[in-house]
């Protein structure tokens, strides 16, 4: 901190004697001095700095960058570059991946400038709100993007941002092999948009902790990113739009393999240690499969997603980066609640009189459960409002209330163990009234506990508070919401059908809305298909079998060969989706029957199919 004062004098003087100047990053930029009290430096390895110059425009907002000294920004200035390349050839073909690309500049050997950009945070930050363990959590990033976007419809934006750049990332990060992925070098805008920064190590060249990679997934695709996607924690039809979404992109970028090789070609020679012989090309040529055909890189691309989806490693390298960052938090670090988007205080809400607990509610979005209505009452003119909290948001509160306090201030907290049959109703209103007595003895306790911010903040109303005021309470829906009878058919699987050589290639990529089964479960489905007339059952072909879901991805490849187009016009494609049960016989979830002579196959065809109990399929 002292350094960083005695070098900002430096720049003041600097600036007193040349009046103003413009930035290296972009000669757009002009400025005329810098704010030292919004400059600050980062905590990691090469500690950089946050600058932040006056803007010579008297109307434009103060220009902010991060000054770095000791890595090398050539590597980032090209990785940038290849990522904007990919983006234009993305927009080109009509695909927009609302990527964020933001501008870096090396101004010597080891050090340089980069923009930084507004409104947006990093993953760590976002998860460890939740707690240090809050890279195991699937709720974080879905949470954060709720507070700062409270309207339905801003919401809704905001995820499909989500959805579309994060598919950009997976595909850029995975194809340009860059490593060292923690939860520290990937951002998120309020808007939705998120983006990854630092590119300290690319072209595979993944940190060590002794012999094993830190980087184990392909690319960083975790649940809580997938719950953004879902909309929850079961699959829904948005992730098969993610997949499709990340498999065209890879595609199109396949088709440019030549021009990525030549433009990093050029760059042997340059002296980057990442870049500096042909092996290193060999790893995008590797990564972007160019003899594969569109179909298998679909099929490719598809077990990677599934792959990092799956890896445990790589929450647990958040984690141990939240741990390694604990020691460098200040002090002066106050902790806040990850569900309010902005603290108050007893000053700017008015000292609260009174609060009481008054009922519970059923809620079944985003998850079900229950909400606990408390009626807060202030002294200032009599001003009564209702807040709506869930046990784990009373939770959080008692947590980082116990950052702030010692336990002898503070009323014990409920359990949150429930046992059995108390988890439904009984247990509900048990909770209520435990609940009504642990926030009565908060607003009655030491001065400094019932008045504090995080009090205030609690008891606040949110955006999503004003929008439930005067309603009544939520219905419980209907028995037949939650269980289905067995014969019920429903759902329809997306196909792919082409025809080449004698070959018939069936893609069988989603599947949405299959009922539940019986016992209220989700199924675990999987398709096979039959080319009928079949009496030896020769034609039998199978997928894999997703596990626990009514929305599967699939995108496998089924294959039929030696079959003339003349026989082909006289067979009927019999697909039938069944939820595999182990020990006991597999349940038929529905069926599609496909004449293929109603097809044209001298094209590819593509659509959804409508599942039934018997008879012919409708595209």
């Amino acid at each position: 901190q002292g350094i960083l004062r005695e070098g900002l004098e430096d720049v003041k003087q600097f600036f007193k004697t040349h009046g103003s100047c413009r930035l290296p990053l972009s000669p757009s930029l002009l400025v005329k001095g810098i704010v030292p009290r919004d400059c600050s430096y980062f905590n990691s390895n090469a500690v950089p700095l946050k600058l932040s110059f006056q803007n010579v425009d008297p109307l434009g907002e103060n220009i902010r960058v991060i000054f770095k000294c000791g890595d090398d920004l050539r590597q980032d200035m090209l990785t940038l570059q290849m990522i904007r390349i990919m983006n234009k050839i993305w927009v080109q073909e009509g695909l927009d991946m609302r990527m964020v690309i933001f501008r870096c500049f090396s101004t010597g050997r080891g050090r340089g400038m980069v923009e930084m950009i507004p409104n947006a945070e990093t993953l760590r930050k976002i998860q460890v709100e939740h707690g240090v363990t809050g890279s195991f959590k699937d709720r974080p990033l879905a949470d954060w993007l709720q507070k700062h976007n409270p309207k339905e419809d801003e919401y809704e934006k905001a995820v499909e941002n989500f959805i579309y750049s994060c598919a950009g990332c997976c595909v850029a990060t995975y194809v340009l092999g860059i490593c060292d992925r923690h939860n520290d070098n990937i951002m998120l805008k309020t808007t939705g948009h998120m983006f990854h920064i630092d590119f300290g190590r690319f072209l595979g060249h993944a940190q060590m902790f002794g012999n094993i990679k830190r980087d184990r997934a392909p690319f960083v695709f975790t649940s809580d990113m997938a719950y953004v996607i879902n909309g929850g924690d079961k699959p829904s039809s948005r992730f098969h739009d993610f997949v499709d979404l990340c498999c065209q992109a890879y595609n199109l970028i396949r088709k440019h393999t030549h021009l990525f090789l030549n433009l990093l070609g050029l760059m042997l020679s340059c002296g980057i240690p990442e870049l500096s012989d042909l092996e290193d090309l060999k790893y995008v040529y590797d990564a972007l499969r160019p003899q594969d055909s569109d179909a298998d890189a679909t099929t490719y691309f598809t077990r990677l997603i599934e792959s990092s989806l799956g890896s445990v490693a790589t929450k647990l390298n958040f984690f141990i980066h939240n741990l390694a960052q604990m020691k460098f938090t200040g002090s002066d670090a106050r902790p806040s609640l990850s569900f309010a988007p902005r603290t108050h205080t007893i000053k700017t809400s008015g000292r609260i009189r009174d609060v009481f607990l008054c009922r519970h509610e059923r809620v079944f979005n985003p998850s079900k459960g229950y909400t606990y209505v408390v009626k807060v009452q202030r002294e200032s003119p009599a001003e009564v409002t209702f807040v709506q909290r869930t046990f784990e948001e009373f939770q959080e509160l008692h947590n980082k209330l116990r950052l702030l306090f010692p336990s002898s201030l503070l009323p014990s907290f409920p359990s949150r163990f429930v046992i059995g049959r108390s988890r439904g109703e009984a247990g509900a209103e048990r909770r209520k009234e435990e609940l009504n007595g642990y926030i009565w003895h908060l607003i009655h306790a030491a001065p400094e506990v019932a008045e504090c911010d995080l009090i205030y903040t609690f008891f606040h109303p949110l955006p999503r508070d004003e929008k439930a005021a005067g309603t009544s309470p939520t219905p419980k829906p209907a028995d037949a919401t939650w269980a289905r009878s067995l014969g019920k058919v429903g759902g329809e699987v997306k196909l792919s059908i082409s025809y080449k050589n004698n070959k018939l290639f069936i893609m069988v990529m989603h599947i949405r809305g299959l009922p539940p089964l019986q016992d209220g479960n989700d199924p675990d489905p999987y398709v096979k298909t039959y080319l009928l007339p079949d009496p030896q059952k020769t034609t039998k072909r199978k997928t894999k079998v997703a596990r626990k879901t009514c929305n599967p991805t699939y995108n496998e490849m089924l294959v039929y060969d030696g079959i003339p187009r003349g026989d082909l016009e006289q067979r009927e494609l019999r697909l039938s989706v069944l939820s595999e049960e182990g020990f006991w016989e597999n349940i038929l979830l529905g069926e599609v029957g496909i004449r293929l002579r109603d097809l044209d196959l001298a094209q590819e065809k593509m659509g959804w199919f409508a599942l039934g109990s018997r008879g012919h399929g409708t595209l």
